[in-house]
């Protein structure tokens, strides 16, 4: 009698595994960076526009490492990705959009690929080497549904956090 290993799609696990420990480590790594320098993360934001600088600095470490973590840790999968969306919706708008496409002139290439890379976490779905899996909730929201819906929750948090918190400086009135 043998032994059969039951495999439902090993290459879709370990696609959903990659890209999770990828965008989550990436959002943990930028999250980290900014809390190692709330002063000067809190004056650049003040530069960008951004009104309760100092607030905005520690919200934005604590969202970056915290749906940074969830990610790589498949926990609240669809709500992490959503955080992601709505970080580099933020950063999108504030920042990159003025600057064209490519990363290389402070472009939204970067912002646009991490985001997208979120909605795919959500859309794939956790995969079964996941806290959202070991608790079953994985297939609650998935598919179709969880991408759409994922990348709508992040795009209206970052609208209402724009909104509320960012007022686009002024430029210099030409000589």
């Amino acid at each position: 009698m043998g032994f059969t290993v039951r495999r439902r799609n090993s290459g879709l696990e370990m696609a959903a595994l990659l890209l999770r420990g990828v965008v989550g480590g990436t959002m943990v790594a930028h999250g980290a960076k900014h809390a190692r320098s709330l002063d000067g993360t809190a004056a650049w934001f003040r530069s960008l526009g951004f009104q309760r600088p100092k607030l905005q600095a520690q919200a934005s470490a604590a969202v970056e490492v915290g749906a940074g973590a969830l990610l790589i840790a498949g926990a609240a999968t669809p709500v992490a990705a959503a955080a992601v969306v709505g970080t580099m919706a933020v950063a999108a708008r504030s920042v990159h959009v003025p600057n064209g496409f490519f990363i290389i002139d402070e472009g939204w290439e970067y912002v646009a690929s991490v985001a997208a890379a979120a909605v795919a976490v959500a859309g794939l779905g956790p995969g079964r080497i996941s806290v959202d899996h070991a608790l079953g909730i994985d297939r609650t929201l998935s598919g179709a549904r969880a991408l759409v819906i994922t990348a709508a929750v992040g795009l209206i948090f970052a609208e209402s956090h724009l909104a509320a918190f960012w007022r686009p400086p002024r430029s210099a009135p030409s000589a």
